[in-house]
């Protein structure tokens, strides 16, 4: 079939950015949507052309790198999928398609589709791990969880740190993505050492890497491939109250205060 693109096209952050126009012939509808951008980039290196920069690694729906908007849609229209497992048998010849990349103040873009995520590594770094002795692993069932745990810290744990989640948001916010790593940690045994300190030290780096407020719309939920529940959030929060009525550690005051929907 016959594609027409509009693709985001911006050399460095500091040069004007538009979209371009790209006629593609004979996709193939087996292919997935980051192979129909590599089809692209090989008919522009045939031409002298730059090629159009764009994330990606496993191709497996899995690292969270293709990171882009497809019509309007972080990852695309498919519900539950990432732009690399998104196939072109979904659209119809000559259908016109419109890629962008991720738009929030936190993800300063780099070139073409491609943004600088290092924010989440910053926030995960603050405090998104555990402390354990190192040495022999301990056995699988030395400590017992319940099942409702277990259920509830893998279902959160499956979250890829795409950023989806704050490209969908109209505020560009982090809530979805910071709560899915704290409630990972907050519901098993092993994270309960450092479980008051870490939701604080997180959200503290979420607002000074300048996401947005939560506003409760619910669009990060419905933009996430991995369908991270919006009852994460509601653990953030609870989390977050009960590291700060503890009053186990001292922390700088949050930037700009709090606001709305935030988790204080």
């Amino acid at each position: 079939m016959t594609l027409h693109l509009k693709v985001w096209r911006q050399k460095n952050p500091h040069s004007e950015g538009k979209l371009v126009d790209y006629e593609l012939n004979n996709v193939n509808p087996d292919m997935s949507f980051l192979e129909m951008l590599d089809i692209l980039n090989q008919k522009l290196i045939l031409k002298g052309e730059e090629p159009v920069a764009f994330d990606h690694d496993c191709r497996e729906g899995i690292c969270g790198s293709c990171a882009m908007v497809i019509d309007g849609n972080p990852h695309g229209p498919q519900k539950s999928t990432t732009a690399c497992q998104l196939h072109m048998r979904h659209y119809h010849d000559g259908q016109t398609i419109v890629v962008e990349p991720f738009l929030a103040k936190a993800f300063p873009l780099v070139k073409d589709l491609v943004v600088d995520r290092s924010a989440f590594d910053r926030v995960i770094q603050a405090g998104g791990y555990i402390s354990v002795n190192t040495g022999s692993s301990p056995d699988g069932n030395a400590l017992p969880i319940p099942k409702e745990n277990a259920d509830l810290a893998f279902d959160a744990a499956t979250c890829i740190g795409c950023g989806a989640c704050v490209a969908a948001c109209r505020n560009g916010a982090a809530m979805l993505f910071v709560s899915a790593k704290v409630s990972q940690l907050s519901l098993l045994p092993q994270g309960q050492a450092e479980r008051a300190e870490r939701v604080a030290k997180m959200v503290y780096q979420m607002d000074a890497e300048d996401f947005g407020s939560c506003t409760n719309m619910g669009s990060c939920a419905g933009a996430c491939p991995k369908d991270i529940s919006l009852e994460n959030i509601a653990r953030l929060n609870r989390e977050f109250m009960r590291s700060m009525i503890s009053g186990r550690k001292s922390y700088p005051n949050r930037k700009g205060g709090a606001s709305e929907g935030s988790p204080a």
